[in-house]
């Protein structure tokens, strides 16, 4: 998608590094020159530093989704990768950088990779500590051209495979990552499997988001304290988000942590008087209502926002403005993430079409008032019993407009909606 890429004013900085926007400071110049104006060499770290442990003080999160500490992964592949009974010695560790944005309103990741190739590249040299053997950085095709000029340009980062993704919304999980890499089939594995324990090859593997490989960057020049000069005690440093719906254009952000929602969106333009909901975190994410809202990666997973944090997720804020409806906009959504099923469990093959379905003839007024109960039936019958994540992200989802859209649902009922259905497909 073709949008402009801005960042907004944040507070923190020193010295030691940017002061203003972090992972684009280099500008549109996306060549090795710029990159070293702005940002200066990576640092040569004695043989007592740690990266995980920079990382761990420093509080980063994954910026993929699930927000999670990025310095776990890197302890939990430096732990699998010491012989042991288990843990088959079969090389050394994989690094993924992973660029798939198959989340239909984001566009953040592209961004970053036109912009700031040589940051993401940059955190997975800094990554040589865990003596990786294999190392991707895995994206859409038209992301990775910018990617392959600035690999070019170094030395130290030959070593580094490209790798298409494929334009779905399941290939940038985790697991269909590794599996791609193994098989060409981009379709998640099984729950249970531990990639840092055994993924690509039976290897111990850590996948993080391109973003998060900048952010790991950044820390590994100018130190976890730095880092926290950015954001809140409980969410520190920036992250990029990708701004889309009802606005004036749609931008990508960097935002700092813990940042209230009506001012990210006044920084797109978009006045509070605008806006009846915004998505939050994509397709898997959730709707809010933006008064007294923040967003925070500590925020509890799959809470409902009350004047509070809810996570941003994938980074996406899509704006629903007034006269939208908001059921038909996650019927629209249902009908494409149906149809993005990796057809590998039954609540995915069967339970995310009946979902959409019955969302379907909520939108549009028809069926009566036992829709909702039927709603929630498959909501329960989905839950928790898919073999990957997408048909929990979908519930979330689907839970979060029932609770934000409650007024629209009884006027849907009795037949009253202030919009019509779209067709099917991707909401833009």
């Amino acid at each position: 998608m073709s949008a402009a890429t801005e960042i907004a004013a944040m507070q923190g900085g020193t010295a030691a590094g940017p002061a203003g926007p972090r992972l684009f400071a280099a500008g549109a110049a996306a060549g090795m020159a710029a990159h070293l104006a702005a940002y200066g060499e990576v640092p040569r770290h004695g043989r007592d530093w740690s990266l995980a442990e920079e990382l761990e003080a420093s509080g980063l999160t994954g910026r993929g989704g699930a927000g999670f500490g990025a310095w776990r992964k890197f302890a939990a592949v430096d732990h699998a990768r010491r012989p042991n009974r288990y843990v088959p010695r079969t090389g050394g560790p994989v690094l993924i950088a992973n660029g798939a944005e198959g989340e239909p309103l984001s566009f953040k990741d592209a961004s970053l990779l036109h912009n700031a190739p040589h940051l993401v590249i940059d955190g997975l040299v800094a990554a040589a500590e865990l003596s990786a053997g294999s190392v991707f950085i895995y994206a859409g095709a038209a992301n990775l051209a910018p990617v392959a000029a600035a690999l070019a340009e170094r030395a130290d980062a030959r070593h580094i495979a490209l790798v298409e993704a494929p334009d779905t919304f399941v290939a940038g999980q985790a697991s269909a990552v590794v599996n791609f890499l193994e098989t060409g089939r981009a379709l998640p594995r099984d729950l249970a499997a531990r990639l840092a324990g055994s993924g690509f090859k039976g290897r111990p593997t850590l996948v993080h988001n391109v973003e998060t490989w900048a952010h790991t960057a950044l820390v590994a020049r100018y130190g976890a304290g730095w880092f926290r000069t950015a954001g809140t005690p409980e969410d520190p440093g920036t992250r990029l988000v990708s701004v889309t719906g009802n606005v004036p254009s749609e931008v990508v952000l960097e935002v700092p942590g813990g940042a209230p929602l009506d001012s990210v969106l006044a920084s797109a333009g978009v006045g509070s008087d605008a806006v009846s909901a915004v998505l939050v975190g994509g397709y898997h994410g959730r709707w809010v209502r933006p008064d007294g809202v923040v967003l925070s990666a500590a925020a509890a997973a799959g809470s409902t926002p009350a004047g509070g944090a809810v996570r941003p997720g994938a980074g996406v804020l899509h704006v629903l403005g007034h006269g939208r409806c908001g059921l038909a906009a996650t019927a629209a959504m249902m009908d494409y993430l149906a149809g993005q099923s990796a057809r590998q469990c039954g609540p995915c093959m069967f339970g995310l079409p009946a979902l959409a379905d019955v969302m379907g003839r909520l939108a549009a007024g028809t069926g009566g008032p036992g829709l909702v109960r039927e709603v929630e039936r498959l909501l329960a019958l989905v839950a928790g019993r898919g073999a990957c994540h997408h048909p929990d992200g979908t519930v979330q989802l689907v839970h979060s407009a029932l609770e934000t859209f409650a007024d629209d649902v009884r006027r849907h009922l009795a037949g009253q909606c202030q919009e019509a259905a779209p067709a099917g497909g991707a909401v833009r």
